[in-house]
């Protein structure tokens, strides 16, 4: 089915390398938008940390509230502008002053959004899980020393299906997705700036059996090449079916990638491996000190 057809579209995601400003990533990812726009995408989405790559104090001095934050703007004058559905994969936001922020937090909001073509946000993701790890090779990150951990599933309504919003290291984390399927989402969106030696072992097998174990559709929006903060991204954005199938790989250099889009195919996969049915509860795993005797 192609983009125009009853129930499908043209999905694209946009791949491009993060400065530590604002202003400049607008610029190039507004751009980027409104060629995918041109190419026919009806929904067009951004990798995580679009608005900026920054570290230490810097980010924190840089990070904007919502109403204040530039990219969120702009971007959302961008939909208005296109009449697209956009994905902000991931914006860095200051949430101080928030309902539920507590008293004295420091930490920022790693946090996705989704805007209808009237430029409102439809709804609101902050990432989950920390990247909280130590590379072979001296790479090492601690997320949770500067953004706090969401605790909020999202699954939102398009016009064409449901879809269920995480970003990044939620990818190693299978329930979460098993979740969002089993409250109805269609679409999972998993916008990334993944490292190379991580992408280049897990990226593609990860989002492809994300696919495959839920029957959706993944879209996996990426930043790539190295950042001026020092930092280097895998790229590799992709879009795959429910069957587990690459329809798009962007590779290692910005730009977008397009990929129509059938959502009948969903109902298909889960067809054939009816695996989101067939649940069962289970006792929690016993440790056994001693092998048991054979009965």
């Amino acid at each position: 089915m192609t983009a125009g057809a009853p129930g499908g579209f043209t999905a694209a995601c946009l791949q491009f390398t993060a400065g530590p400003d604002p202003e400049p990533n607008l610029a190039l990812v507004a751009d980027l938008a409104r060629r995918a726009r041109d190419a026919g995408a009806d929904f067009i989405m951004t990798p995580e940390a679009s608005n900026f790559i920054e570290t230490g104090r810097r980010r924190r001095d840089k990070a904007r509230c919502e109403a204040d934050d530039p990219f969120l703007n702009g971007m959302r004058a961008v939909a208005r502008e296109t009449g697209a559905w956009l994905l902000l994969g991931s914006l860095v936001i200051d949430p101080a002053g928030e309902p539920g922020a507590a008293e004295g937090e420091t930490r920022l909001a790693n946090r996705s959004f989704l805007i209808e073509p009237a430029g409102e946000i439809v709804a609101r993701y902050d990432k989950i899980h920390m990247f909280d790890i130590d590379l072979p090779g001296g790479e090492s990150y601690r997320e949770s020393n500067a953004y706090r951990p969401g605790s909020d599933t999202a699954v939102a309504a398009t016009p064409w299906g449901q879809l269920g919003l995480t970003v990044c290291y939620d990818l190693r984390f299978p329930y979460l997705y098993r979740a969002l399927a089993q409250a109805g989402a269609d679409f999972l969106s998993v916008p990334s700036v993944f490292t190379v030696p991580t992408g280049r072992a897990h990226w593609h097998v990860l989002l492809r059996s994300r696919a495959i174990e839920n029957g959706c559709f993944v879209f996996a929006p990426a930043q790539c090449g190295e950042h001026p903060v020092g930092r280097k991204s895998f790229g590799h954005s992709l879009i795959v079916n429910p069957w587990g199938e690459v329809l798009a790989d962007g590779g290692e250099e910005p730009g977008f990638i397009t990929a129509a889009i059938d959502p009948g195919r969903i109902a298909e996969a889960r067809k054939m491996v009816p695996s989101l049915t067939h649940d069962r509860s289970f006792t929690s795993p016993e440790t056994v000190a001693k092998p048991r005797e054979a009965a």
